[in-house]
């Protein structure tokens, strides 16, 4: 075998490597994660969640507080349900932005909005952008929210600064995301579903690496006090958080105060 059929396995097998919070590649290894496994996106969060996951989407839009005709931007968009979900809740005079760092979700976003036609509430637009970068002016939307994208954050800290500053003065950061139940059974149960379930739904789905960095993920994200302590690091005020299915979901608010100006 020639050394450059040898350096191109390498690089493949480099390329669909478990995403490791201790490389420098680690946001690359997370975006090329999420193109790869686009295509059983939908299926496998429905197989995890037994479903749920579109109502614990409903539930985070709920906290938003949006009304008609305001402006939403949803980061780490994926494949656009949370999305569509703010749209419909602005309507046609609304703006909604989906913003993700995966051309292949967002590819698969435009495509389930197309589907929709915009169901008489219009549509949003989807295009590419990073969390720790938002191309987007200070204070332009009422109201940004990620749903399960958060952990995905290579620096969380900066992350929540960022969604912080194109929060407009009285708006709220709406975040949806896993955390891991306390209290027995749940929590042996969660261990088993998590550590071996998911894994192995993964090697079904052709992509074990990505099934199995979602449970590591899972366990080095913060609890929900600690993502509050960080939320208010940033300058957010009234912060709350809900927790669903017995300890499996947290639902976090926080409110720009009006003083922050355009910051």
């Amino acid at each position: 075998m020639s050394p450059r059929t040898d350096n191109g396995d390498a690089a493949a097998s480099a390329a669909r490597a478990r995403p490791s919070r201790d490389s420098e590649q680690f946001a690359g290894q997370v975006r090329g994660m999420f193109d790869r496994i686009a295509g059983v996106y939908d299926l496998m969060n429905s197989a995890m969640t037994a479903g749920m996951h579109h109502r614990w989407r409903e539930k985070a839009v709920d906290r938003a507080g949006l009304e008609r005709g305001d402006s939403a931007l949803d980061v780490a968009c994926g494949t656009g349900d949370l999305t569509l979900e703010l749209q419909r809740r602005v309507g046609p005079g609304g703006r909604v932005v989906g913003s993700d760092f995966s051309e292949r979700m967002l590819d698969l976003a435009r495509e389930k909005a197309a589907r929709r036609g915009g169901a008489g509430w219009g549509s949003p637009i989807f295009e590419w952008g990073d969390a720790l970068e938002l191309p987007y002016d200070n204070a332009g939307f009422d109201a940004v929210t990620v749903g399960f994208g958060v952990r995905n954050f290579a620096n969380l800290e900066r992350g929540i600064a960022e969604l912080t500053r194109v929060l407009r003065p009285g708006g709220r950061l709406v975040i949806l995301e896993i955390t891991q139940p306390t209290r027995r059974p749940l929590s042996t149960f969660f261990s088993i579903w998590f550590d071996r379930l998911v894994p192995l739904l993964g090697q079904l789905a052709g992509d074990p690496e990505a099934y199995s960095y979602l449970p590591e993920s899972v366990k080095r994200f913060p609890p929900p006090e600690g993502l509050a302590a960080i939320m208010s690091g940033a300058g957010l005020a009234e912060i709350r958080w809900t927790v669903l299915a017995g300890g499996i979901i947290a639902i976090h608010v926080g409110t720009k105060p009006a003083s922050s100006g355009g910051a």
